[in-house]
């Protein structure tokens, strides 16, 4: 069940108060704006939102009616023309649904708004020690109220979007990700979320969960040959961490997809594939390997852990003042 304050209609959405543009990205033709929603029944009272507007991606069968007459565009105008280049701006008429993307958190707490993909931060490469997971990262971890995770409880339990489920099984079950407007085939993004509350992110990995991760890479790739008719390699599986929420989860995209640039990078995108291979060199019994290893990632400057982990350090700061963990 959503927050009360959260809009689910058009006239709800109109009464959005902004405050500040957290991040605007011209890659993906996206901006994230903080502002407010009213709680209804109790106007004076107002809640935290991040909004974030995308442009929406043109699909093949709208790319044939573009133009032409009758086509798609219902009036340009003329930017520029030099020699054999030409640029124009374009408005597409009323039979293209959906030009623009609405995703919104309602309430948004200050994790919400300083989570690197919504607030534009500077970051930083850290270097996670298995002696600094235990000390910083892992208390981190644990600290986290249920509550922040209740939107997944609710999908593993059948209490919302069950509508959406692709696969289900008692390890593990995959659905769209939020971010995919689920037509666009080349910008096809699923998520498996697992049931073994016990996993909370990479470093909880072992050899005994190897089953679980071939499981979830086998059953996504037929999930799409089956549903979209894609073939195998076609999709990028892969972790993050740190994780935007402490419950483990694989992201599947379209190995053609070129968005989401920062979810997908080095540095915070760890290859089902490679996970897998590396939790193979696991013993049999003693310290796992992702206990083992130092993990690289990038950090912004607004995250959590980034003032706990810089004032862990013995005081090796480089001369713009930023960390080297």
């Amino acid at each position: 069940m959503s927050h009360p304050a959260a809009p689910t209609s058009f006239d709800a959405l109109k009464a959005f108060s902004f405050e500040r543009i957290l991040n605007e990205d011209p890659f993906t033709h996206s901006i994230i704006l903080l502002g407010t929603f009213p709680v209804p029944g109790n106007l004076s009272e107002r809640v935290k939102a991040v909004v974030r507007i995308e442009r929406t991606i043109l699909n093949a069968d709208q790319g044939v009616r573009l133009l032409g007459d009758p086509g798609l565009l219902t009036r340009i105008k003329l930017e520029q023309s030099t020699d054999i280049y030409t640029w124009l701006f374009g408005w597409l008429g009323e039979e293209r649904a959906g030009d623009v993307k609405v995703n919104i958190i309602c309430p948004a707490t200050e994790t919400h708004i300083n989570k690197a993909s919504y607030l534009k931060q500077e970051h930083v490469l850290v270097h996670e020690t298995p002696e600094l997971y235990e000390k910083i990262v892992k208390p981190y971890i644990a600290a986290f109220p249920p509550s922040r995770t209740q939107w997944v409880e609710n999908i593993l339990t059948g209490l919302s979007e069950k509508d959406k489920i692709l696969f289900n099984s008692p390890d593990f079950l995959i659905l769209p990700d939020m971010k995919w407007d689920l037509k666009t085939v080349t910008s096809l993004y699923l998520i498996a979320i697992v049931q073994d509350r016990s996993i909370r992110s990479l470093r909880d990995l072992r050899r005994r969960h190897i089953p679980l991760l071939q499981s979830i890479r086998r059953e996504a790739a037929r999930v799409v040959g089956e549903k979209w008719g894609l073939g195998k390699g076609s999709l990028r599986m892969y972790i993050h961490y740190q994780p935007s929420y402490y419950h483990f989860h694989v992201h599947m995209v379209n190995a053609n997809y070129q968005g989401n640039i920062l979810g997908m990078a080095v540095g915070q995108a760890y290859i089902l594939d490679d996970v897998i291979s590396l939790l193979e060199l696991d013993p049999e019994d003693g310290p796992g390997i992702y206990e083992r290893m130092t993990l690289t990632y990038g950090l912004g400057d607004q995250h959590e852990l980034f003032k706990a982990l810089t004032e862990s350090q013995s005081g090796e700061v480089k001369e713009n003042k930023r960390p080297y963990v």
